[in-house]
């Protein structure tokens, strides 16, 4: 572990491995993306995406990277950074390694405010500002019932899988209501899929992470400090319940503005922190390389969307079955282990 000490009172703690881990994952991530820019019925090389990314390519080049496949590529990071993020501030919060916003309820509740437009026959604009409201929407009501003199991590699980259960009734019942054109352009969506995504998809996610990020990474080393004990950290000088309130709201604002983005992508939040937690090894919460590694997932997803399997399949379709897939490796290593 190096300790970097700044002239005031502030030090900074740099674990080798997580740097390492960090390094790996961007270089992973750009590599892919570029790939992925290049990759389509005009395909280009890596050396021509990266001059026609520095200005140095043609008209037609520049217009098929900038307006057609780059602003894919960055709502796929942009996504998987705020799912792989969000995730691990739930399970740090809820000490609980299933705890995500697919088990918790909310992207359900982000799902319900997009179907609800679909009923009305909204814009594809107003289907978005739904999601994220209601996603929103809901993590207040789990955070409202699950209060009681403060929020604990068993109580917020249990009202949110009994969140999720009701709201995917809901959601159930709005799919019967709405007509079969409309019922399929809400089935891609609740898939999870990037097909189609603008700038316009990207911005405001982007803009909440330039937010977002730097708050929540703050609040990394008092998060830690939480693992020794509600009691311990009030005793270092941790506002217990304040901080549980602040990376709850930045998490669930997360979630909520990435369903608006690119519908509930599954299982990134979820399995993005264990992978982080296990490549790092690293003790406490793992927020950025938990980010690093969800952004690496939804761009490798995408492609193998695109490019391993017939046709082109939405990339929550790759993200279950690698999600799902890991989530039975866990459980068959721990019942192994003998930890369950």
């Amino acid at each position: 572990m190096i300790v970097i000490r700044t002239p005031g009172r502030l030090s900074v703690r740099l674990h080798p491995r997580v740097l390492a881990v960090g390094a790996v994952c961007l270089l992973l991530t750009v590599g892919v993306g570029v790939l992925a820019v290049g990759h389509g019925e005009y395909p280009m090389s890596p050396a021509d995406v990266l001059r026609t990314l520095t200005g140095g390519g043609s008209a037609a080049e520049e217009f098929i990277v900038t307006q057609l496949r780059l602003p894919r590529l960055v709502t796929g990071l942009a996504v998987g950074t705020a799912l792989g993020l969000a995730g691990a501030v739930f399970q740090a919060l809820v000490r609980n390694p299933l705890g995500s916003p697919d088990v918790l309820g909310f992207t359900q509740g982000a799902a319900t405010g997009a179907l609800v437009v679909v009923a009305v026959g909204g814009s594809s604009a107003a289907l978005a500002g739904s999601a994220a409201l209601g996603g929103v929407v809901t993590g207040l009501l789990i955070y409202l019932i699950a209060w009681r003199r403060g929020v604990h991590g068993y109580r917020l699980v249990l009202v949110g899988i009994g969140m999720s259960a009701i709201l995917t009734g809901v959601n159930g019942y709005l799919m019967t209501r709405v007509p079969l054109m409309s019922a399929s352009r809400a089935m891609l969506w609740l898939t999870g899929s990037l097909d189609g995504r603008g700038w316009s998809d990207a911005v405001p996610l982007l803009v909440a992470l330039v937010v977002l990020v730097p708050a929540l990474l703050a609040c990394a080393p008092a998060l830690r400090m939480t693992e020794l004990g509600d009691d311990a950290a009030s005793g270092l000088g941790v506002s217990v319940h304040r901080m549980r309130m602040l990376l709850l709201a930045g998490a669930v604002l997360l979630v909520a503005l990435s369903a608006a983005a690119a519908g509930p992508v599954p299982f990134v939040a979820l399995t993005a922190p264990h992978l982080a937690r296990r490549l790092t090894r690293a003790p406490g919460v793992t927020l950025l390389p938990a980010a690093l590694i969800g952004a690496l997932i939804i761009v490798v997803a995408d492609q193998v969307a695109l490019r391993a399997l017939p046709g082109q399949l939405p990339v929550g379709v790759v993200t279950g079955v690698i999600g799902g897939g890991y989530l039975v490796w866990l459980l068959a290593t721990e019942r192994r282990a003998g930890r369950l």
